[in-house]
Order: structure tokens, then C-alpha cells, then sequence
């Protein structure tokens, strides 16, 4: 795979830091996971790939144990405030002067400065410093969060990963590592220089939840369906908007012109009193295969079931029968093997991971007399 070779440090956390760790390790790299003493499980759920050992960071022991590792390592990836790493001698100039090729990713809701560095936050808080979260939400109601997916994995798990990949390029190159400041809010508002970008266009000049692609118009939005379900339409195209408004049964020439925005509010009780009056299933039938953008809405106890999602292979099952999305993207000369297999229980590696990183036995065994490390032993039922 194209990670081949690569060895990451993750300190376990929240969302976004296991996200970037889980894409690293789909891709090849080997994860390793530093949890704390007394968890019980990564509570975010995206250790696909990864081993787990359990140290004590807040002794210097435990600080000495993780310093070792990241002499050998190709990344250290931690999730915490500023400072944090610093007050456990585990910063950036400690750990690079051991390894210079050591790549140290700090990925935060905030950044490593500014005024809000040091206080806590969630997607929500970081989504609303970017900028983004006041252009999400329906008209005439309160701005609304897409769950948390764009602060927390866009701007920031998948973001910090792509910093990895340029970082791990560009020592190719110099032979050196480099620090990655990767801030939730910065790469939350990137993703959103399209918008930006276009803010002269007249894309955006209406009120929230009153333009094209915010859900304003009757073309770019979701439809209730009779059977309770939704169906998603985006016929932006005259071309496209043409097929839709066959599709529905309609005749353009006694309609309101496409862009025409003071009959917007019309035309979408319109679409949605048609759209009401089939089942899901009998909109498919008629959309399915043509160019008029409308698609269904699919729950997750449909998507891995849909035709197209089955002739790509999209989700994929593990050993408890766990379904989950495959890698993406796809490379054709390297693509990503994910593991199938469960995922890893606290500690359960620590004492197969010090070894290869050159920890004897004998070390092993006080580290653990000394409550730095816990081994998880496992049982075997026979």
C-alpha cells in the first residue's frame, strides 16, 4: 500500500485524531495507538488497522517510554491544547532533536495560537469561528450544524492527514521532518474558500437558506416522498432542469422561468405536492438513469444495499459484521486494504510493541511491576 514502511504514534483522543490515524493505517501505515491507563475503549470507534498499548505519559517514565518510541517513528500525531505535550517534555523540540525526520502532527480545535488556543470546543464552536456555520440552515430559522462532520473530519482529521502526506513528500526531499499546526477552524473555513471565492457571483446574496445552493431554490433541495421517504434533487442545468421537469410531469412553458427567485417558494410546494404523491421506489424508477440529478435519499440500512454502491464495492463488512465505507480514494497501482478484523482492545499490544521498538523483557516487566504500562492480557475459551 502507499504507506508502506510508515510508522505512526497516535495519542488516543476524540474524533478527529483516530479519523487521521484510521486513514493512515487504510493506506498502509503502521498505527500505533498510546492509550491511557484505566480506559476501556477508543470511544470514537476508528481504530480500524491500529495496535494499542496503554502508558502512563503523566510519569516521566511513562514520558521517557513514548520518547523511544518517536525516536524510531515516522509520526507523532497528539490531539491536545497547546502546551500540554510541553509540560510532559514531549514537545516538538524535545522529540525532533532525538529524530529529525520526525514528523509532529498537533491537530486542534483552535490552533497552537491565537487567543482561543487554550479553551475548549467542539465541531460546533469551530465551525461557528470559520465562518461557515452562519451560511447553514433553512430560511427564516437558526443556523444548524451538518452533525459533525466538517470541522471535526474535513477541516480537521482529513485535513491533518493531507498535511502528513506533503510532510512526508517534502522530507523526501530534505531528509527532515517538520511540525503540522493543523487547527479545526482553518481547515474548516478552507474548505469553504469556494464560497469565498464567489461571493460576488450573486450565489450567496441572498439571505441564508434563500440562494441556489443553500436550499432556496426548488431545484437544489429534498422532497418528502408518499412512503416518508426523501429524494434529493440538484437539476441546476437548464438541461438537467429540463429532465427533472418531465420527470415530474410538467411543461416548462407553463412554468415560472428556471432562475425566476420571487417564484422559488411556489414552485417548490409544487414539486413537493408531486413528489408526495409517489413512493421513493416509484421515483427511482423514473429518475434512475437519467440525467435530471434526482436521487434518493438513502438511510444507512439502504446504501449498502443500492445497485451502484454494490457494483463499486463502497462498504465493506468486518470479521463482527460490521459495515463501514472502503478507503477513499481508490489508487490502481496501491489501493487501501483496510483491515476486517476487530478492533484493538486497550493494551493489548504493549508488550508486542515495546519489543520491536527494542524494549527487553526485562525492562517490559518493571515498567509494568512500576504501573507505567498495562498489558492486557487476553483469555482464550476453548
Amino acid at each position: 500500500m502507499a504507506l508502506r514502511g510508515i510508522t505512526v504514534v497516535e495519542l488516543a483522543g476524540l474524533a478527529p485524531v483516530p479519523f487521521c490515524g484510521m486513514v493512515l493505517a487504510d493506506f498502509g501505515a503502521q498505527v500505533v495507538r498510546v492509550d491511557r491507563p484505566g480506559a476501556r475503549s477508543g470511544p470514537s470507534r476508528l481504530a480500524r488497522g491500529k495496535r494499542s498499548l496503554v502508558v502512563d505519559l503523566k510519569q516521566p517514565r511513562g514520558a521517557a517510554v513514548l520518547r523511544r518510541l518517536c525516536a524510531r517513528a515516522d509520526v507523532m500525531l497528539e490531539p491536545f491544547r497547546p502546551g500540554v505535550m510541553e509540560k510532559l517534555q514531549l514537545g516538538p523540540e524535545i522529540l525532533q532533536k532525538e529524530n529529525p525526520r520526525l514528523i509532529y502532527a498537533r491537530l486542534s480545535g483552535f490552533g497552537q495560537s491565537g487567543r482561543f488556543s487554550k479553551v475548549a470546543g467542539h465541531d460546533i464552536n469551530y465551525l461557528a469561528l470559520s465562518g461557515v456555520l452562519s451560511r447553514i440552515g433553512r430560511s427564516g430559522e437558526n443556523p444548524y450544524a451538518p452533525l459533525n462532520l466538517l470541522a471535526d473530519f474535513g477541516g480537521g482529521g482529513l485535513m491533518c492527514a493531507m498535511g502528513i502526506i506533503m510532510a512526508l513528500f517534502e522530507r523526501t526531499r530534505s531528509g527532515k521532518g517538520q511540525v503540522i499546526d493543523a487547527s479545526m477552524v482553518e481547515g474548516t473555513a478552507y474548505l469553504s474558500s469556494f464560497m469565498w471565492k464567489t461571493q460576488e457571483t450573486g450565489l450567496w446574496e441572498q439571505p441564508r437558506g434563500q440562494n441556489i445552493l443553500d436550499g432556496g431554490a426548488p431545484f437544489y433541495t429534498t422532497y418528502r416522498t408518499a412512503d416518508g421517504g426523501f429524494m434529493a434533487v440538484g437539476a441546476i442545468e437548464p438541461q438537467f432542469y429540463e429532465l427533472l421537469i418531465k420527470g415530474l410531469g410538467l411543461k416548462s412553458d407553463e412554468l415560472p422561468n428556471q432562475i425566476s427567485m420571487k417564484d422559488w417558494p411556489e414552485m417548490k410546494k409544487k414539486f413537493a405536492d408531486i413528489f408526495a404523491k409517489k413512493t421513493k421506489a416509484e421515483w427511482c424508477q423514473i429518475f434512475d438513469g437519467t440525467d435530471a440529478c434526482v436521487t434518493p435519499v438513502l438511510t444507512f440500512e439502504e446504501v449498502t444495499h443500492h445497485g451502484h454502491n454494490k457494483d463499486r464495492g463502497s462498504f465493506i463488512t468486518d470479521t463482527e459484521q460490521r459495515v463501514s465505507p472502503r478507503p477513499a480514494p481508490l489508487l490502481s497501482n496501491t489501493p487501501a486494504l483496510p483491515s476486517i478484523k476487530r478492533d484493538p482492545f486497550v493494551g493489548e499490544h504493549t508488550e508486542e510493541i515495546l519489543k520491536e521498538f527494542g524494549f527487553s523483557q526485562k525492562e517490559i516487566n518493571q515498567l509494568k511491576l512500576d504501573n507505567i504500562i498495562e498489558i492486557l492480557k487476553l483469555r482464550v475459551n476453548l
